[in-house]
């Protein structure tokens, strides 16, 4: 057996593919499905890799799918929003399994220096937090269905809290949420669900023991997590209320409706994938923030996908920043070291060529058929971004396209966490090397 093979990515790429063949296996099902016409096998496939890895796209009618069919689904959100903790948790609960040195590095990358640090107590703490956030958001959002006049608004709250906790975008409603454009407090409910699932659960953590007085501030990581999470959210707001005030929120008020719907717009580009104002509509500046958003994403050890906010952080400080004699860079009164540094690069760059390489095989389906560019680069950064908007472009795609696009989600959520797993070490050899001299720019 290789390196590859003993490392949690292995088995993580293993678990996930399992989960999807297996959900496929359910929506195929009789009772799944409801629809006057039967569903294809890639639809299936298609709507399975779309939940587990919470992107959000979607290839059929989602209102055609049974309550059996739903209730796969929202499992299947569940288990794949929750994503490598789930998969730790998993090795965790076998009894008698003891757990390897690999894999408690594994799990405790998703946690800092002073938040927590035991496998056991971390996988808990997750399952507690997801449990609570999801059944409140559940309850709200069920009083806010039910105000609204949805049928079966308690399922429709359990159903949406968990998607829209777990960053996923999915859901059963016909038409989804353009038409609760003015249904304020549903969308600051469902805002507030998105939020928290996309700040990571160490934030959560620091933040609810300093509020019960634990401990006195918040690490450095929250700290910057927070603010770039504000930073984003607020500055993406003015940008979409300034550039689409005149445009699709010319028919609203000024306040709560434009600016609530410009806030929601700026929140569900960072992996929500809700949909409120039409994304087709958007102004082409709009659709480029849109995509930048997207592309971002959420913090690590959270639902959300994307490069992570303090990935971006990292490349933003080495392109403006001049490093120490050291390697590092001081920032906010603290040293980043030259590795952490070191990673983040590497990782966006990563990042970035699995990126190009499923535009540019979209672009080989899809592009010779007409579509457009700047259409195609769109559906592949929310795909890659596990983030779910489209520009009506996700059901006209041919069958290559569609693989495409699973290969995209599934790159996007699981390829991304693999790429940030530790390594397993390798033998280091006491050889020097003569310097190379390369020219650079």
């Amino acid at each position: 057996m290789n390196s590859f093979q003993k490392s949690d990515a292995f088995y993580l790429l293993a678990f996930f593919l399992v989960v999807i063949a297996l959900g496929t296996t359910l929506l195929l099902l009789p009772g799944s499905w409801q629809g006057l016409v039967p569903l294809k096998p890639l639809e299936a496939f298609f709507t399975a890799a779309s939940a587990v890895c919470v992107a959000g796209l979607s290839v059929v009618d989602m209102t055609a799918f049974s309550p059996i069919g739903l209730i796969v689904i929202m499992l299947l959100i569940q288990i794949g929003g929750l994503g490598i903790i789930s998969f730790s948790s998993v090795l965790l609960t076998i009894p008698g399994n003891r757990l390897a040195i690999m894999q408690r590095n594994t799990i405790q990358s998703f946690y800092i220096d002073g938040v927590e640090y035991q496998p056991h107590r971390i996988v808990r703490n997750i399952i507690g937090f997801t449990g609570i956030i999801e059944a409140v958001g559940a309850l709200f959002l069920a009083l806010c269905f039910r105000q609204a006049g949805v049928e079966n608004w308690i399922f429709m709250g359990l159903f949406h809290a968990v998607s829209a906790f777990c960053n996923a975008g999915i859901s059963p409603l016909a038409g989804g949420f353009n038409d609760f454009a003015d249904n304020t407090p549903l969308l600051l409910v469902l805002m507030t669900l998105i939020v928290l699932g996309g700040l990571g659960f160490i934030v959560l953590q620091d933040i609810l023991e300093v509020w019960l007085g634990k401990k006195q501030r918040l690490s450095y990581h929250s700290r910057i997590v927070l603010m770039i999470t504000a930073f984003l959210i607020l500055g993406g707001t003015v940008l979409i209320f300034i550039l689409e005030r005149k445009r699709l929120l010319s028919g609203m008020d000024m306040f709560p409706g434009a600016w609530v719907n410009a806030l929601f717009q700026s929140v569900t580009t960072r992996s929500g994938g809700f949909e409120v104002l039409p994304q087709s509509r958007l102004s082409q500046p709009s659709k480029l923030l849109t995509g930048l958003l997207m592309l971002i994403g959420g913090a690590p050890g959270s639902i959300a996908g994307g490069l992570k906010i303090t990935t971006v952080f990292v490349v933003f400080l080495v392109m403006f920043r001049k490093p120490d004699e050291q390697g590092d860079i001081k920032f906010f009164h603290h040293r980043i070291t030259g590795e952490t540094l070191n990673k983040g690069v590497v990782y966006t760059l990563k990042a970035l060529v699995l990126l190009l390489v499923c535009i540019a095989a979209l672009t080989v389906f899809e592009g010779i058929q007409g579509k457009p560019l700047g259409s195609l680069v769109f559906e592949v950064v929310s795909a890659f971004g596990t983030v779910g908007l489209t520009l009506s472009l996700t059901p006209s795609l041919s069958a290559g396209g569609k693989l495409i696009i699973i290969v995209a989600m599934f790159a996007g959520r699981v390829g991304l966490v693999a790429l940030a797993f530790p390594t397993i070490g390798r033998r280091n050899y006491a050889i020097t090397y003569p310097e190379g001299s390369i020219l650079l720019g």
